[in-house]
């Protein structure tokens, strides 16, 4: 994990990042540098994927075919004291970060 990362790290959260933006700000202002903040509310912007869409983007916004081979014809099932469910082809995913 990087350092500067906030999110699911343990002690870390909003408040750190909070009190490193704001540090960062005051720090630029006390040498007499200009400073500007952009925030983006991306709250739930990439929770679902559209498996149909979304290669087609990644190889030619990006370049990332091999990605695109991760997506292509992904199946599930879920094992469970030894025993399997039934596969399923997988259209669309939720994006979960440990």
């Amino acid at each position: 994990m990087p350092n500067r990362q906030s999110a699911y790290k343990q002690f870390h959260g909003i408040e750190t990042v909070l009190i490193k933006v704001t540090n960062d700000l005051l720090m630029a202002t006390d040498q007499g540098q200009v400073s500007a903040l952009c925030l983006l509310d991306l709250t739930a912007a990439f929770d679902t994927v559209d498996h149909g869409l979304l290669p087609t983007r990644l190889q030619q916004c990006f370049g990332l075919a091999w990605f695109v081979s991760y997506l292509t014809n992904t199946t599930y099932c879920v094992v469970v004291g030894g025993v399997f469910s039934r596969v399923i082809h997988v259209v669309m995913s939720v994006i979960f970060q440990f």
